[in-house]
């Protein structure tokens, strides 16, 4: 395990009815600005509860955030902000809005050029941002206490991610019974983006990192025995609060700190939504098991770990079965939670594999994987597999 700090700024308040807490994190005096997505915090009354409480401020609102948050929308919200004056964002929903709202946090005072796009492919550092808060209505991204954000660009069909330390949330609140009401498809997506999250900071090499193996596994193991539930009894709030819980520690930093991490799946799932646009998770369903199979060589011995520790395959199974065991349940698993893992569940074919690739090589991405060796050959041998 090698030297690391962890640092996170971000206040949790978790639990039933804590929406209340809102007036006390937010500075009096300010103007609020409340961002959303497509109108769910309406119709659930959760948007007219955030007004109640928050009755002494002025507030605005700015709603239509997409799923995969597009720049050009989030450029109508900075322009907002500066035009009327807004200095707190408050954002309600799941991580793509509050991946949209860091964004426009840092965007809002960028003063590098008129383009503050040039900070996520320049990599500038970004030294402020708005301050603001959350209300977690989708549990998946962890988006809610970390400092990164994914980005869309339609007209350059890039799907780029970004970290700051200025992009920290200063609180963000969570109700589990704010989610009793997502879709299905929404359970299962979150799930399994919470499970690829854990994977690519737990399935590289051991690194003698036993706290955040068991960590991880602790971790997987919840949405491994929660997540099926929680499409069976969706108001089961116990079930939805221990799998808001784990979503939002799978990508705190704390587990990854001190340990490889690769990433290399969601930088193949990125390009994938940007060119088809599939859901986030659909792209890490697709692309892990394949991804697995490709480097199972690289990482077999964090591999048949987690065939016995997360899928209690017998530890005297030939390496070379428990591996592959231990990727069919991976794929098996997300399939039960409904979201499908290969190519042609989505209608798709032969013809994305040289597109992605293409895509991946235009963003630099050529050397992925907590080793660098993730290439666009190996790349391309992933694809294949998940056809």
């Amino acid at each position: 395990m090698k030297n690391f700090q962890f640092v996170n700024p971000t206040k949790i308040i978790f639990g039933d009815g804590e929406i209340v807490q809102l007036a006390k994190e937010i500075p009096a005096g300010s103007k609020v600005l409340v961002l959303y997505g497509g109108g769910s915090v309406k119709k659930t009354g959760l948007l007219e509860s955030i007004k109640v409480v928050l009755s002494n401020y002025q507030i605005g609102e700015f709603g239509g955030i997409e799923p995969n948050p597009t720049y050009e929308t989030l450029m109508q919200a900075v322009q907002l902000i500066r035009k009327e004056g807004y200095d707190f964002l408050l954002a309600v929903g799941g991580g793509s809005v509050i991946d949209g709202t860091k964004f426009i946090a840092a965007a809002t005072l960028f003063t590098q050029g008129e383009d503050p796009w040039r900070f996520i492919v320049e990599r500038l550092p970004i030294s402020e941002a708005l301050p603001f808060g959350t209300v977690l209505t989708l549990p998946a991204t962890g988006s809610e206490m970390n400092n990164g954000a994914v980005i869309t660009r339609k007209e350059l069909q890039a799907k780029i991610p970004f970290m700051s330390p200025a992009v920290f949330p200063r609180f963000s609140i969570l109700d589990p019974r704010y989610t009793y009401t997502l879709p299905k498809k929404q359970i299962g997506n979150g799930v399994v983006d919470a499970f690829v999250h854990v994977m690519e900071q737990y399935m590289t090499y051991p690194a003698n990192g036993r706290v955040q193996d068991r960590f991880s596994e602790g971790l997987l193991l919840t949405l491994v025995e929660e997540g099926p539930t929680a499409l069976q009894d969706p108001e089961n709030y116990n079930v939805r609060a221990n799998l808001m819980w784990t979503a939002t520690l799978a990508l705190n930093g704390l587990i990854g700190s001190g340990v490889p991490q690769d990433w290399s799946t969601h930088m193949v799932g990125h390009e994938i939504t940007a060119l088809y646009g599939l859901d986030h998770a659909q792209t890490l369903a697709i692309v892990l098991p394949s991804m697995l199979e490709v480097m199972k060589t690289e990482k077999i011995e964090k591999l048949l770990q987690y065939g016995e520790r997360i899928w209690n395959l017998a530890p005297d199974l030939p390496p070379a079965e428990k591996s592959r065991l231990a990727i069919e349940k991976t794929r098996k698993f997300f399939e039960a939670m409904g979201v499908n893992t290969r190519f042609s569940d989505y209608g798709l074919g032969q013809e994305v594999i040289e597109k992605i690739i293409a895509s991946l090589e235009s963003h630099g991405m050529v050397k992925l994987g907590e080793k660098g060796t993730v290439t666009p050959e190996v790349v391309r041998q992933v694809l294949k597999l998940s056809l």
